[in-house]
């Protein structure tokens, strides 16, 4: 066997490496981006969910303005934090942004239902009670997809570190993913909630 087919066969290899190593980032950046997608859906559920709910309290909380404002604040920084992060996915800044809005919209949404206690028409409200049960489980969806999304950025950004695959990612622009984190504040993470059945919880 001459030099030169050596040489071919060795170029042939390390091509047939490349080009694998690019699928296998490519799907693993596929499967983050589809994963974030699953939490994008959730996210955009709970959001539309939330101002239907604090129409529903608005009826029995006239003095309560300020806290119902505060929630539709908190739900509209979290909504743009969400859309920035869908221009901008590879960025650390924007998946933090967003952490920092959805723990301030979990806390105004755990006061809100705090208060709605000392409303017992409001407990009554069957429309009330079903929107909060709705928005309950799709904050447990938004959970298991968040945990499913940073494990898929986990996957990825291993991919993009460890050699040789770091190569062909710095070589085809494969960045790391930031991962999204859940609740950044104690205070926050501890918060109330309060369902309708008349228990807290």
């Amino acid at each position: 066997m001459s030099l030169t087919v050596i040489l071919l066969f060795l170029v042939a290899l390390t091509l047939l490496g490349i080009v694998a190593l690019y699928n296998q980032l490519a799907r693993l950046r596929n499967a983050t981006a589809n994963a974030r997608a699953q939490i994008d859906v959730q996210l955009k559920r709970r959001y539309d969910l939330i101002p239907n709910l604090v129409e529903v309290a608005r009826k029995y909380m006239a003095h309560e303005r300020e806290t119902l404002e505060a929630v539709t604040a908190a739900r509209n920084a979290a909504s743009d934090a969400r859309q920035a992060l869908q221009r901008q996915p590879a960025s650390a800044q924007a998946a933090a942004a967003l952490g920092q809005t959805e723990a301030l919209l979990q806390g105004r949404y755990a006061q809100l239902l705090a208060v709605a206690e000392a409303y017992p028409e409001l407990k009554a409200d069957q429309t009330m009670r079903d929107l909060a049960e709705e928005i309950t489980h799709t904050e447990n969806t938004v959970g298991f997809a968040r945990q499913a999304y940073n494990d898929s950025v986990l996957d990825y950004n291993n991919a993009v570190v460890q050699f040789p695959s770091t190569v062909v990612a710095r070589l085809f622009g494969f960045v790391l993913l930031p991962m999204l984190e859940s609740i950044q504040r104690p205070e926050e993470r501890d918060a109330p909630r309060v369902n309708f059945s008349g228990t807290s919880v």
